[in-house]
This record gives structure tokens, sequence and C-alpha cells, in this order.
């Protein structure tokens, strides 16, 4: 940081003051060097004259871009303070600066990486359409699922397809929502779900993808042929996808520790047959109740790239911002006496039609029925037991009644 002083007519200056231990001083030319005259009651004058200006200089050509090196405050007694940066904070802001000039971060420390993303964030630096991705590349190549363990990507075509690139580049995740996209059968994303980076992922929900069992069957064609990729998958959403068939369902059986299936919505009606067949083939028990691991708000984003999603989401939003053609439409439905139409959520929307709608169609492995039901359904089964057991008590006192009235008799 540098400052420097115009001073215009500097002869016709007033009093100047000098704040020193939360006391005011009043400096005069005529006062001799070193004596300070306390201005407890000063006249009424202009601290500088007219043409005196102060102007502070951050980041100018002439600092080299140099940024500012010292943090200024204010010490109990109103004086100004400053104090230089730690060397570590002013090497972290020059290696953020310069993070595409980095060849590698691999055996660098966690802790000091995440700092260092989170310096990276802060200039948007994933954000530049040129160097984000490289940037991006450097901290998944080396962290993982630090960077990212969940995503959750509901609602967000478009965020998908301006950030494409960027998405498949996270490693290691763990859960994916990729519900209500409407990605279809073609879409790059899903066979990249397959893939070796992403076998660690346990949880993907595909709901409402416009997906049939094309989709399905080249998904699933890496795990199927290779036998590589999605091995931990436990919970698999398919629902509301209408082109799903019976067929597609074969497709399926290459997952051996699947434990979670949702089809409902699709073209699998509920049917006996449908039932015993996903029984038979996966080993899955069909479930009265909604279970709670297809509960979509469960799934957040998770890892050091949260707020980067969040800057893309912003990113996307100001690039489809109607905001002139909104003008317009609400003058024009103004001058024609309409009124205003308020436009709920689409997924709302289906989660409405969903409960109303609907056959249930969720199915989960027998070994986890106990642990995975709601809370709800375990206290009912609990008061049928403990009715049980007073039944059979109050059977047993009245056959000790009857028998003892026989014997007195």
């Amino acid at each position: 940081m540098s400052s420097y002083l115009c001073v215009e007519n500097f002869h016709e200056r007033g009093p100047v003051y000098v704040r020193e231990n939360g006391c005011l001083y009043e400096v005069n030319e005529n006062t001799p060097a070193g004596v300070k005259k306390s201005a407890s009651n000063p006249r009424p004058s202009r601290l500088f004259s007219k043409g005196f200006s102060v102007e502070l200089c951050m980041n100018r050509e002439n600092d080299n871009g140099r940024t500012d090196h010292f943090v200024f405050t204010y010490t109990k007694e109103g004086n100004l303070r400053y104090s230089a940066k730690s060397l570590f904070s002013l090497v972290l802001s020059y290696v953020a600066d310069n993070i595409n000039h980095v060849d590698s971060l691999k055996s660098f420390p966690e802790q000091i990486a995440e700092k260092l993303f989170y310096a990276a964030n802060a200039r948007q630096k994933f954000a530049e359409p040129r160097t984000g991705l490289s940037a991006l590349q450097k901290f998944t190549d080396a962290y993982g699922n630090l960077v990212l363990r969940t995503l959750c990507l509901k609602n967000s075509y478009l965020l998908i397809s301006e950030k494409l690139e960027e998405i498949k580049s996270f490693q290691d995740l763990t859960c994916l929502d990729l519900s209500c996209c409407k990605l279809g059968d073609g879409h790059d994303l899903l066979g990249h779900i397959t893939s070796e980076m992403l076998s660690s992922l346990t949880r993907v929900l595909l709901k409402d993808n416009c997906l049939s069992d094309a989709g399905l069957r080249k998904m699933t064609a890496p795990v199927r042929v290779m036998k590589r990729g999605l091995e931990n998958l436990s919970v698999l959403d398919l629902s509301y996808n209408p082109g799903i068939t019976s067929t597609g369902l074969r497709y399926l059986h290459c997952f051996k520790r699947l434990n979670y299936l949702d089809i409902s919505g699709t073209d699998i009606k509920h049917t006996k047959a449908a039932i015993c067949e996903v029984q038979t083939q996966m080993g899955l028990i069909h479930s009265e109740v909604y279970l709670k691991e297809f509960d979509h708000s469960s799934c957040k984003t998770r890892g050091w790239a949260e707020q980067t999603i969040l800057q893309w989401e912003h990113e996307v939003i100001d690039k489809i911002k109607p905001e002139e053609n909104l003008k317009s439409r609400t003058a024009a439905q103004h001058f024609y006496g309409k009124r205003r139409r308020t436009e709920e959520p689409f997924g709302s929307l289906l989660g409405e039609r969903e409960k109303e709608t609907s056959e249930n169609l969720q199915f989960y492995r027998g070994s986890t029925e106990m642990s995975d039901f709601p809370l709800r359904n375990r206290k009912t089964e609990m008061a049928e037991e403990l009715q049980n057991k007073k039944g059979l008590q109050l059977s047993r006192k009245e056959r000790d009644f009857n028998q003892r009235s026989l014997v007195s008799q």
C-alpha cells in the first residue's frame, strides 16, 4: 500500500491537530519544536486547507503487483496502529494468486491445502473460464473426497451443462443427487457415474431424469462387462422414469451390494408378479412404507468446494436472469390488467404428486429391515408385543382362577 499527500497553498492552513494517547493536541508553527499545546477548547477552524487531499493507493501499477501487506487497527486509546501480516499469510496469498502455475499439490499437508483452497476460491480462481478447471484438478487429484464428499445437483440441469467438466473432475464421491435434472439416456454424466473415479459411490439418486432401459444399459455397461465401477453402490433411486420397464431391471443385477431400490413411478406396475421378480432376482423385499434412505433432504453438498458450487450456481443464474424481458413482461401485464402468475418450483409440485398418485415400489434387503424402518413402525411393533404379553398373562391368570375354583368345589 502506498499513500501520498497533495498540498496546495500550504501556508494558508489553519491549526493542525495530533491525537496521542487518546488526547487531542494542537501543533502550530509558532509553537517551539517538541512542545505540544492542549486543545481542550480549540477555536473553530478548518483542519486542513481547501487544497489539501489524501488518497490511499492500493494495487497501483507502480506497486509491482503487490497487495496490502499491512493490517490497520485502533488501540484502546484511539491511536491508529498498523502491523505487518505474517509471512505465512503473504506466501499463501501469493500462491493462491498464482495457483495456475503450480505443477502439483501431492504430498502437500492437508491443513495448509485447505487454507490454500479457500484463498483461491475467495479470488474466484475456480470460476475462471480458461484456467478454472486446471486449478480445480490440482486439488481433486491430490486430496480426493476432502474437496467434495457428497454432491447435490437437484434441479440443476443448467449448472451441469455449464460446468460438466468441472463436475466430472470430482473424485471419490460417496453420494450424488441428480434428481429432476432431465438428463436423458445420452448424457455424458451417466457414463461418468460408473467410471473408476466414482467407484466409491454408495448412494446415487436419479429420480425424474427421463431414463429408459437403454440408459440403464449404457450406465451399467462398465460394471457388467469389465466388472468395475459402482462396486459399493448401496442405494439407487430410479423413480419417476417412465421409460424403465422390467427389462431394464435385469441390468441392475450386476450391483451385488445394492440394499435399497426405488422404482416408483416407472413402467413397472405394482403387481405381485413384479414384486416377486425383484425378490427372486435381486433378493430385495418390498416395503409397505416409504423408506428414509430415499429422503433427498439428507443429501447435501459437503466438502471444501461447498462455496465453489454456490459460486457456480450464482454465475449460471446471473447469465440467464432476464431482467429487461421481465420488466417489459410485467409492464404488459399491468397494461392489459393481468395478474402475475406465481409459479411454484417443479420439485415441490412433483413431491405433492408423488404422495397423491404414485404407488410405492421401494425395496430393501431383508437383513436391514429392523435397522432402517421408520421409528414409528418400531414403536407399533413394540406395542403389539406388549399387548401380546399382557394377553398371555391375563389368560394364565384366568386359568389359575378356574383351577382354584374347581379345587374349592
